[in-house]
């Protein structure tokens, strides 16, 4: 199997910089040993005004089925039939890929300390694989490479046989690309598609794919009409990897969106920093926490067993909602799930979503509920998903009620009015609760030290009356309706640990925002 690349050149810019961009010199013939055959570069033309390299693959059938059997998950019928007459040494496929991987490895990230301007640059490229199994035909391979700057895509397919053209076309193509991209960017699409289009890979697909697809990805992906398709195929239609793989490019988005690293949004899992056992990893954390003492009957007698403050929200809430006569519900930043968990085990609440940007919250939040293992019925019941709340979002419009449980501290302020339109202004369900922390307490807690706030991540915490002023600003800006009900004791002096905000809609009609 091989494929070609070709460009053009100017005596300024000659076409043989390509052996730079490809660290390969147009004036030898390389070979390079692969974990299936011989890799093999040459350059039938090398010319100031056009320059061609060829890549060509010499695969060892028997070799092939000696370590993988032909195949990988996913791997094509012809091979499992015919594990050693096949069209592997000679059709285009993962094999091939993985050859682009080692053989080009510092052109497919983009590095050339030669010419680093060439590297960056677009060049005008002309890319040939004579014979690339297509599943789905001339089409999907058209579809899939058009919206990726391609001036022209040509897929024709191969004919079965020459001698007998009323056999029709076999499920091949010649494809031709040609425009102007980086070089980068072409070998990176060339090592995601061809075994999309192939639909089969000669390897097992492991975990660490997810990262290898995300990284040749990067820039086209995200934005390509047909990114499910491309992942799932590409993951080997395994569903857990390809959901993480879609989960991840979305946090990404949202990244890119706020002007902020992955790593930094998606941090709803940290051990061991919230003083108030927001957290059930944080309740022993050896903070002295407020709490109210419920008897426990034992053999010993009567003795007396502290309730966590985050418990006395989670109760404070499901009081709440119960009150509110809500059936669906929104957790609205759900962090590990611990509310969802609790909402699961009241009947009464018969549409539960968690939502949170956070792909290991979600993915903690899973494995707490056991999704893979609840019945029918309860599984119909819930839904995780991701999604930033300084955005609307179609799906989370029509519910009875939304709980944003100490969330908005871990907002900057400035993007608290996002926050407050796509809540209260978009999905406007009947009730919205919302707790958070109350920063006049913090001198009751003995292990935290003074002017600190209670969790790293805390934008900010607010008094009892900053609180109420921004409740009752969002109220009447939005017609709803406010009440206030304090969670965990109560001082006299600096009032309960958390603060509880009701918020119920007075009316149906467009808030003050939308009517300006």
């Amino acid at each position: 199997m091989f494929l070609t690349i070709s460009t053009t050149g100017t005596p300024e810019r000659p076409a043989t910089d390509l052996g730079f961009l490809l660290h390969k010199h147009p004036d030898n013939a390389q070979t390079f040993s692969t974990s299936h055959g011989t890799a093999h570069v040459l350059y039938p033309e090398a010319t100031a005004e056009r320059c061609t390299a060829a890549l060509l693959l010499e695969v060892d059938p028997i070799g092939l089925v000696r370590r993988g059997r032909g195949k990988g998950r996913g791997g094509a019928p012809d091979s499992a039939l015919a594990q050693y007459v096949n069209d592997r040494p000679y059709a285009a496929s993962s094999l091939l890929a993985v050859a682009l991987a080692t053989v080009f490895k510092s052109a497919l990230h983009g590095a050339c300390k030669a010419k680093p301007e060439r590297a960056a640059a677009p060049l005008p490229l002309r890319i040939e694989v004579p014979a690339l199994p297509a599943r789905g035909g001339a089409d999907l391979v058209r579809t899939l490479f058009r919206p990726l700057g391609w001036d022209t895509v040509e897929a024709v397919p191969v004919t079965l046989d020459t001698a007998f053209p009323e056999w029709g076309d076999s499920r091949y193509v010649r494809l031709v690309l040609e425009g102007e991209l980086r070089l980068a960017d072409a070998l990176n699409q060339l090592y995601v598609l061809l075994p999309v289009l192939d639909d089969a890979k000669h390897y097992w697909v492991s975990p660490d794919e997810v990262d290898k697809l995300l990284r040749a990805g990067d820039g086209w992906l995200a934005d390509h009409p047909e990114q499910q398709l491309i992942m799932s195929r590409y993951l080997a239609r395994r569903r857990g990897l390809t959901r993480e793989a879609m989960e991840r490019l979305e946090l990404a988005r949202l990244a890119e969106s706020d002007g902020l690293d992955a790593e930094d949004l998606d941090n709803a899992v940290e051990d061991g920093e919230d003083v108030d056992g927001t957290n059930d990893s944080d309740e022993s954390n050896g903070a002295v926490s407020p709490s109210v003492s419920v008897s426990v009957d034992g053999a010993a007698g009567t003795a007396e067993k502290p309730v966590p403050l985050a418990e006395q929200r989670r109760a404070a809430i499901l009081a709440a909602l119960r009150a509110a006569d809500a059936a669906r519900v929104l957790d609205l930043g759900c962090g590990q799930g611990q509310l969802v968990q609790a909402l699961l085990k009241d009947v009464r609440f018969t549409d539960i979503v968690g939502v949170d940007v956070s792909v290991r919250a979600l993915t903690v939040a899973g494995r707490r509920l056991r999704l893979d293992r609840l019945g029918e019925r309860q599984a119909g019941r819930v839904k995780l998903i991701q999604g930033s709340l300084a955005y609307t979002d179609k799906r989370l419009t029509g519910y009875d009620a939304a709980v944003l449980s100490e969330v908005v501290e871990h907002l900057d302020l400035e993007r608290l009015p996002a926050l407050e339109y796509a809540v209260f202004g978009s999905a406007r369900p009947r009730t919205v609760l919302v707790t958070t922390p109350n920063v006049e307490y913090n001198v009751r807690w003995e292990s935290l030290p003074a002017g600190h706030v209670r969790h790293s991540d805390h934008r900010f915490e607010w008094t009892r009356e900053e609180f109420r002023g921004w409740a009752d600003r969002v109220a009447e800006q939005y017609g709803y309706g406010v009440e206030f009900t304090p969670v965990g004791p109560d001082d006299p002096e600096v009032g309960p640990p958390t603060q509880m905000a009701v918020f119920t809609q007075r009316t149906t009609t467009t808030p003050k925002e939308e009517q300006a």
